[in-house]
Parts: C-alpha cells; sequence; structure tokens
C-alpha cells in the first residue's frame, strides 16, 4: 500500500510540472504578439507623422525626356508639376491648346523654303517646269545626284548635291535607291541652318507650284505644331498600295518647322528600319507615323497619277486653292496645240491676275437657248446643249485615264462621270486666249475662242454652241476668296452686241443668289427630248453599267406639242455589251412626259417609262 501511494504522489509532481510549462509558453506567444503589435503601430505612426511629398522617380523623369518627339516640352513639365501634387490630389488631364479654325498667320513667302528634288539625267528638260514658278526672291534647293552645268542668266532656285546613302538599305526589286536620297531632302535643307524658316516643301523636278496658293494654304496653320501637309494620289489603287495617309511626294506637301528638326533627328534611323519600301514619300510617311503626326490633307495638292487630256479634271476643279500639277510629261499639254511649256506659260498668265481663282469653277445657263455652261477661270469655258445639273457639272468627267491599264472608273478615289459619246451632247470647248485687265474698274477680261475639232454632224433641232466663235468672262479679282467659307462663283450671261459672241460675268455669289437652272415652263415645244432619242444613240462597252443618266438630265418638259416627240422614244435605241445591267432605270426614273398628243405605239418602253394623260 505505501508503495502504491508513493506511485501516486509521482504523477502528481508530473501533472503540476507539465502545466506549469504550457502556461509559460503561452505567455511568451502572448508577449510576442504585443511586442509585434506596439513595433507596427510605432512604425506607422513615424511614417504618418513624417510623410513628405512623393518625388518624381528618376526613371519616370528620363522617360518624360524621351518621348519630346510626341508632347512639347511645356506639357512635359506640366507632367513633372502633376507628379508632385500629393497623393491625395487628383491629378488633371493635360489638354493641347486648339488653336481656332478659321485663324491666320502672317506667314510670308521669305518664311518658306523649297526642297526640290531632281534627276541629273532629266535636268535640261526638267528645270524648264521649275523656271515657270521660282522667284528671284524665294528661297529654296535643288537637290541633284551629280554636278550639272549651269548657265549664269537662268533663274532657278540654288543646286546642291545629295548625301551619300550607300549606307542605307534597300531591298525593294521594283523601285529604285534614288528614293533613299529623295526622302532626305527635308532633312539635307534643314541641315544648311536657313534662318527665320516657318515651312519646308517638298516637291519634284516636274512639280508646278502656284507660290501664292502655297502662302494661303500654309498661312491657316500654325508653323509652332507640328504639321504634315499634303493630299493622296488621285488613284484609289496607288492608295491602296501606299497609303490614303501619305502625300506624294510628286504632287508636293509641306512640313512645319518644329517637325522637321524632329524628322531630322531620327530620319537616317527611321529609314534603316524600312528598306522594302518603295519610293521617298512612303518613307516619308512611314517616319511620320513614328513621329505619331497624321497628314492633313489640302485637296489642291495635285499628284494627277493619270495619263491623257487634264481637261476633264481641270474644269470641275474642287472649291480649293489650284496648289500644284505634276506629272506634266505624261499628260497632254494643258492647251490644244502647245507645247507643255507653252501651255503652262499661257495659263501662268491668268494666275498673275487671280491667282486665287485660278480653274475655279462656276455654272450658269443660258434659258433662250437651253445652253448649260460651265467656266473654269483662266482655263477653258465649256457649253453644252441642254439642261445639266449643278451635281453632274461639278463631277469630273473622264477625258483622262486610269494610271493602271486594267482599271475601271471604280479605280478613281473621286467622282467621275463618262465622256458623251453622242455628238450632239459633247461639250463645245472655249480656251483661253488673253487676259486683259482694265485698271479702273478692276476687272479682268478673259478672251476665250472656240476650240475647233472635227466631230460629228449633229442633228438635233436646236441652236448649236459652235455658232460662238468668242466668249469674254469679266471678273473683279479676289485675293481674299479663300479667307472666307468656300463657296463656288456664281454667274451669269450678260447681253452682247453681236449673235457670235457671249458675254458671261463671274464673281461672288449675290446674298439669296445661286445657280438657277430653267424652269420647265422655260422649255416651250419639248424639242430637247426628241433630241435625246433619235439619231442612234449608241452606248457600247459600258462597264459596270455606268448610269445613262445623259439620256434625261433631268428635263421636266410640260404640254410637248406635236407628235413626234414620244414615238422616238420607242425606236432606234442600241445598248450593245453593257455589262452587269439588267434593268435601265436610269431611262425612266426622271423622264416625265405629261398631256403627250398624237403618239403611237409605245410597246419597247412601256414596262419602264411612265406616261400619264397620254391621248391616242
Amino acid at each position: 500500500m505505501g508503495g502504491s501511494g508513493y506511485k501516486f504522489e509521482d504523477s502528481d509532481k508530473k501533472s503540476s510540472h507539465t502545466g506549469s510549462h504550457m502556461t509559460g509558453f503561452r505567455a511568451t506567444i502572448t508577449w510576442v504578439f504585443l511586442i509585434m503589435s506596439m513595433l507596427y503601430v510605432l512604425y506607422s505612426s513615424n511614417h504618418l507623422l513624417n510623410s513628405q511629398d512623393c518625388a518624381t522617380p528618376v526613371n519616370i523623369k528620363n522617360h518624360l525626356q524621351t518621348v519630346t518627339n510626341v508632347t512639347g516640352s511645356n506639357d512635359v513639365s506640366k507632367l513633372e508639376v502633376q507628379g508632385k501634387q500629393g497623393l491625395g490630389q487628383e491629378a488633371k488631364e493635360v489638354v493641347p491648346s486648339r488653336p481656332q479654325q478659321f485663324s491666320r498667320f502672317d506667314t510670308e513667302l521669305k518664311h518658306i523654303v523649297f526642297g526640290i528634288a531632281a534627276s541629273s539625267n532629266l535636268w535640261e528638260k526638267r528645270k524648264e517646269y521649275i523656271k515657270l514658278w521660282w522667284k528671284k526672291e524665294m528661297r529654296g534647293v535643288v537637290w541633284l545626284d551629280k554636278k550639272v552645268r549651269m548657265r549664269g542668266n537662268e533663274v532657278l532656285p540654288e543646286i546642291r548635291i545629295s548625301g551619300d546613302t550607300r549606307g542605307f538599305k534597300y531591298t525593294n526589286r521594283q523601285g529604285q535607291r534614288s528614293a533613299l536620297r529623295i526622302s532626305r531632302v527635308v532633312s539635307e535643307t534643314l541641315r544648311l541652318g536657313m534662318k527665320d524658316v516657318r515651312w519646308f516643301v517638298m516637291g519634284d523636278d516636274d512639280t508646278v507650284f502656284v507660290v501664292e496658293n502655297v502662302l494661303r494654304i500654309l498661312s491657316k496653320y500654325d508653323h509652332n505644331q507640328f504639321y504634315y501637309i499634303g493630299h493622296p494620289s488621285e488613284s484609289h489603287i496607288q492608295n491602296i498600295f501606299f497609303s490614303y495617309t501619305m502625300a506624294f511626294g510628286g504632287g508636293g506637301f509641306a512640313i512645319s518647322y518644329p517637325l522637321a528638326v524632329e524628322l531630322e533627328k531620327m530620319q537616317d534611323r527611321c529609314i534603316q528600319r524600312y528598306p522594302a519600301l518603295y519610293g521617298s514619300d512612303d518613307r516619308m510617311q512611314a517616319c511620320m507615323a513614328e513621329l505619331g503626326v497624321p497628314l492633313t490633307k489640302e485637296a489642291g495638292f495635285h499628284q494627277y497619277d493619270v495619263y491623257g487630256n487634264l481637261v476633264g479634271l481641270l474644269s470641275a476643279h474642287p472649291v480649293v486653292p489650284l496648289v500644284t500639277l505634276h506629272h506634266l510629261d505624261v499628260v497632254e499639254p494643258v492647251f490644244p496645240r502647245m507645247s507643255r511649256v507653252k501651255a503652262l506659260q499661257h495659263l501662268f498668265q491668268s494666275v498673275e491676275f487671280d491667282s486665287a481663282s485660278i480653274m475655279q469653277q462656276s455654272i450658269c445657263y443660258d434659258k433662250d437657248h437651253l445652253w448649260s455652261i460651265s467656266i473654269s477661270w483662266g482655263y477653258v469655258v465649256q457649253v453644252i446643249r441642254g439642261v445639266m445639273s449643278p451635281r453632274e457639272l461639278e463631277i469630273p468627267s473622264r477625258t483622262f485615264l486610269n494610271w493602271y491599264r486594267k482599271g475601271d472608273f471604280t479605280s478613281y478615289s473621286f467622282n467621275t462621270r463618262p465622256v458623251y459619246r453622242d455628238p450632239c451632247q459633247k461639250p463645245i470647248l472655249f480656251y483661253l486666249t488673253t487676259n486683259r485687265l482694265h485698271r479702273d474698274k478692276n476687272k479682268v477680261f478673259g478672251f476665250y475662242k472656240l476650240e475647233k475639232s472635227p466631230s460629228p454632224h449633229c442633228r438635233w433641232k436646236m441652236a448649236s454652241p459652235d455658232t460662238i466663235d468668242t466668249i469674254i468672262v469679266l471678273k473683279r479679282p479676289d485675293p481674299v476668296r479663300w479667307e472666307k467659307s468656300p463657296r463656288r462663283d456664281c454667274c451669269r450671261t450678260l447681253p452682247s452686241k453681236k449673235n457670235s459672241t457671249m458675254v458671261l460675268w463671274v464673281g461672288n455669289c449675290r446674298e439669296g443668289s445661286g445657280t438657277l437652272r430653267p424652269n420647265s415652263s422655260d422649255i416651250i415645244g419639248c424639242e430637247i427630248l426628241s433630241l435625246l432619242t433619235t439619231h442612234q444613240l449608241s452606248y457600247s462597252n459600258l462597264d459596270g453599267c455606268e448610269i445613262l443618266s445623259l439620256l434625261t438630265h433631268q428635263l421636266i418638259c410640260s404640254e410637248p406639242v406635236g407628235s413626234e416627240i414620244p414615238c422616238l422614244l420607242t425606236r432606234q435605241l442600241n445598248f450593245s455589251d453593257i455589262v452587269g445591267c439588267d434593268i435601265l432605270n436610269s431611262l425612266t426614273q426622271q423622264l416625265s412626259f405629261s398631256y403627250i398628243f398624237d403618239c403611237g405605239t409605245l410597246t419597247s418602253v412601256t414596262h419602264q417609262l411612265s406616261f400619264s394623260n397620254i391621248v391616242d
């Protein structure tokens, strides 16, 4: 028994020892947590009490300094200040200042430097184009691949030799390495260190500039900002191959001085990154894309990627200043029976009188003869039988050919209309012969002579415009027209003492005036409609079913007299090889004949033409 009591005593001692050990361990853990909590509270309190404004980290500053090509130095300083405003203050977005839309800047000719890319092989021929527009007081450089012979009495820009580009890669098999040299014209011109420069204007040796209009265009823009100004090609296919956001170099483009500075810093490295590009202008656009500068489009810069006769384009010039002409070696002379240079010299006589209005279109009507008149001031007057709407007349007619032989009318980057094949519907052309300035009245008298060209006889029973020999156009010079909202000039016919002379007035539209078409009541007897249908009109090979609106011109005749008119709608119409056209809706949607008397059979057109109140 005594032994057993001893064992119980040992068990009690062991239990007491284990309990005291667990109690000590728990106390230690508790103190550890308390100490850590106190240290955390002290650290947090110290941080809150002694916190200061956060400074911009060095790596952020360095990053901001490297993006000056995208953000101006003023914007960078604003961003740095925002970084120092504290965590509690919300940062505000920096919005760049927006110049006023109609503000103009005092840019003068002395502020513009021209860079002309030229070839020594074509220099003797192409320099004649430069002489047309270059003036002694202008600044610029012609960049050639090698030296050429110069004559002392020639008024031309300074001639320099381009830098060596053999160190640059060029892998395009269809192009030429000269594209590398030409793409660096702006940078090399900048390195000459000319003073007081606001704009660099680039062009080819066959680019003709209307310098006054270059100045008008550039005066709209702030030269202290980044601007890349030009226009794409007239060829839709060209723009697809290259870019709609690229200024074609032959048509010319302008770069503001600050942008040229940024371009010069990185252009050589940029060119190395694009060895497979074709030309100089797509390399320029690639560098502009890296700088983040888009193309500012001005439709007066003309690449003219076309062949043939430009009269259709130039006679329907858009309502913008004419700035450049290009590809003059591959198109016909702008005036017939003249050399290309002589024709341009003749055109520049009009530029001297009113450069702002050169090629600007005006539209009016001769109500007595029912003629449509389209004036391209300083160039040509077109007189067309019948009444055509301004909407149609302001669309260029396809007197020219596509840059690509297989391209059709859908291959242009603008609207076009077909050339009328019927001799009665072809326009009669009157080209400018001379201009005279009446200083007392401050008016320019332009004399336009009939272009006599052989053509089939027209059998329409209406007066023919070719009975007129001379058209006199009166116009007051308007040098500030582009400082206002764009609008086409108005025109009207004036009385003439001679039947062989037509007198027209062109000028600013008066309040409430516009282009007034003759009313339907002015068309007595409806002779015109019979002329639209009688004489074997043939429309062959009309690809894509070009709309045959030339049969209608939206003529609405009221109470036509005679039985010969509507019946002629039913015979002798020949539409052969019309591709893609099932229904000739264009023949039916606009012709309205009411009160037609004594008409015979109309069986061939009854499914599409609607005649109301037809008696017998």
